[in-house]
């Protein structure tokens, strides 16, 4: 068992499940990254959501700073076609009304229809591109 692919996933997921439940002990709030980049911006109540928001960057970069051959940067992709994915990412956020991890993690653990349907979605558009990417337009370096 390759240490940097399994066990790397589990880790993360269970910091990130650890996370979740955390914020909703203590702040009894969900744990929606796209909904807390936003209110930092246009909420007076943004010092708690900056302190995660600089936790998540310091533990990557920290990460990345034991570990840099683990995840490195896409390779030998079209640029613009990178721009146009994570301006299609930020509108699905905003037309979803959140995240994967608002939706995805927080909303499926409360049994949310919205999130179950929304997760449901985000998974079923991640496969259809990945599809189209390789088989179709073969455009995976």
């Amino acid at each position: 068992m390759d240490i940097n692919g399994v066990y790397f996933g589990i880790i993360g997921g269970a910091l990130i499940g650890i996370s979740a439940v955390g914020m909703m002990l203590t702040l009894g709030r969900i744990t929606g990254v796209s909904g807390m980049i936003q209110a930092s911006i246009w909420s007076d109540e943004r010092s708690w959501r900056l302190f995660f928001i600089i936790g998540l960057v310091l533990s990557t970069s920290l990460f990345h700073a034991y570990f840099p051959d683990y995840n490195l940067p896409r390779q030998g992709f079209p640029l613009w076609l990178l721009a146009i994915s994570g301006l299609l990412v930020g509108l699905g956020v905003a037309l979803g009304n959140g995240c994967t991890s608002g939706h995805g993690i927080c909303g499926v653990a409360r049994f949310s229809k919205r999130s179950i349907i929304a997760t449901i979605v985000f998974f079923t558009m991640a496969l259809l591109t990945r599809y189209l990417f390789n088989a179709v337009w073969e455009l995976t370096p």
